[in-house]
């Protein structure tokens, strides 16, 4: 009867300590924290990751700045001019959306053959095999595989200008013909012939690029003036109000450029020599034979004792540098009676008042460096060079300058009466003017209005793409690299300084209060 108690009591003892045995067990192991690296795995791989990342970037600025790999790109320029066809071939890359061009002998190559385009007017045919030897220079100076994307462009100047419209388009299409079997990335209306205020828009935007004011204060650029064979350009700022035919707008950067361009057809040095030999033959003619021994010399823009011929008779030259210039002011002039606005500074063109610093270029660059004069040299240098170029006996000019061709040497007498007769006589410069430089490049970038159309249509191209932060970032650019490096530290650092001000907790079983509670955690213990 004891022993069936005993286990009663036994029973009843084991029930009521079963439920307080049950509870430290489950309760006595009890540790949490969510700060603690064991309780939060996620936060220790974030960590460590966040970490290693900028110790890569860190080695790779330090090591590797020039290292990537950038992908080089490439661009093809055909300028038709009037005496000759030149292929340009540019080599750039895009540099965290900025264009980076190469002026190095590899990276800027070109080649010219004569004649011009506009010489096949009766045999539009024959252009293409001028275009083909072209095409064949710039596929070996683009790599094979970067031909598919390198685009083609053929545009025709003054030259081509001067050509009735059917005989353009018939040139234009033998082009357009050669350049689809190129290889190269091309469309038909790449094919063209340019106005020539775009000639002059293009020349005036490689010269401020390269002269490093294009993109910067209006204000501050420098205007140009080209003297081509068949036009001149004249293209600069103006704050001047104008007819919208002579303004272009322009812009680059955060900055938009009012300027004045507009091309003088038949102005260009050669044309405008050809027009001044025909009005004096013509005069010559009228005046008769008989009267040519007593009369004045009537072709005073070559040098003295050049023998022409011209026709059955020939003609005694006797060069005279004034008489050559008053000439060439004639041509400059000629239709001012009929200008109908307030300033005509040559024929009847409007022109508003020149503004700001000049670069002279083409041929006025050629001009002054036959003479061996400087680039900043004043217009008088030039007026004392050409009166003893012109007055001097065609017989030592032949002994002197045996290398050069009898036709190119003897137009240095009439090339610079003109200039002083345009730039002077006709533009306004003084002739001690400090304001106009002569250059056909800046350091080692040439002043080549293709390659002012090659910026201005690439930078163009990219404004319109949108921006990949991704090429960016793996370009290689070191300022991006370091800013990205020090917003991880700036991350790193402040999840430290997080975890070192909030205190270390853990939550325990009070058993004498019978609950939960939170207590701190020595950081340092």
């Amino acid at each position: 009867m004891r022993r069936s108690i005993a286990r009663s009591v036994n029973r009843r003892f084991e029930t009521k300590m079963d439920p307080v045995k049950l509870q430290l067990r489950s309760n006595r192991p009890v540790f949490r924290s969510s700060y603690s690296k064991q309780s939060n795995p996620r936060s220790r791989i974030l960590l460590y990751t966040s970490i290693s990342i900028a110790v890569i970037l860190f080695c790779y600025i330090l090591f590797f700045p020039n290292k990537t790999r950038q992908h080089t790109k490439y661009r093809v320029v055909i300028d038709g001019g009037s005496t000759g066809t030149r292929v340009h071939v540019f080599k750039y890359e895009v540099r965290s959306g900025n264009l980076v061009l190469d002026f190095t002998e590899k990276g800027l190559v070109s080649m010219k053959v004569n004649p011009g385009l506009s010489a096949y007017a009766e045999k539009p045919e024959m252009a293409g095999a001028a275009v083909a030897e072209l095409v064949e220079f710039a596929k070996k100076n683009v790599p094979r595989e970067g031909r598919g994307e390198a685009e083609i462009r053929s545009m025709a100047t003054a030259g081509m200008r001067l050509l009735k419209k059917e005989d353009q388009e018939k040139i234009l299409d033998v082009c357009r013909r050669v350049l689809r079997g190129s290889g190269f990335s091309f469309h038909d209306d790449w094919a063209t012939v340019i106005s020539g205020s775009d000639e002059g828009l293009y020349a005036w935007v490689v010269a401020n690029y390269a002269l490093g004011t294009l993109g910067g204060d209006p204000a501050k650029t420098t205007g140009i003036i080209e003297l081509g064979g068949a036009s001149a350009q004249v293209t600069f700022f103006s704050n001047e109000p104008m007819p919208p035919e002579y303004s272009r707008k322009v812009k680059f950067g955060n900055f938009t450029y009012i300027l004045y361009s507009y091309s003088f057809l038949q102005f260009g040095q050669n044309v405008a020599h050809e027009l001044l030999k025909e009005s004096l033959v013509s005069r010559g003619q009228e005046m008769g034979i008989e009267s040519l021994q007593h009369m004045k010399p009537i072709d005073p823009c070559t040098p003295r004792g050049y023998l022409h011929d011209n026709g059955t008779w020939k003609l005694s030259r006797n060069g005279n540098f004034s008489e050559c210039r008053s000439a060439s002011l004639k041509l400059l002039q000629r239709g001012k009676d009929s200008c109908s606005y307030q300033n005509c500074f040559i024929g009847s063109t409007f022109l508003p008042k020149l503004q700001g610093n000049f670069l002279a270029t083409e041929n006025f660059f050629y001009t002054l460096k036959f003479f061996d004069l400087a680039p900043r040299a004043f217009l008088s240098d030039l007026l004392v060079a050409g009166q003893q170029f012109c007055e001097e006996d065609w017989s030592k000019l032949k002994k002197k300058y045996q290398s050069l061709e009898e036709e190119d040497l003897r137009r240095y007498c009439f090339s610079s009466a003109y200039i002083v007769a345009l730039l002077h006589d006709s533009l306004g410069f003084a002739l001690d003017d400090e304001r106009v430089g002569y250059a056909n490049q800046v350091q080692n970038i040439p002043l080549d209005w293709a390659l002012g159309a090659f910026i201005l249509q690439s930078t163009a191209k990219l404004d319109l793409q949108p921006f990949d932060w991704i090429p960016f970032v793996l370009s290689g650019n070191s300022s991006a690299l370091v800013l990205i490096f020090g917003i991880l530290l700036v991350l790193i650092a402040a999840w430290f300084l997080s975890k070192w001000r909030n205190p270390q907790l853990k939550t325990i079983y009070d058993l004498e209060k019978g609950k939960y509670i939170v207590t701190r955690v020595n950081r340092y213990s």
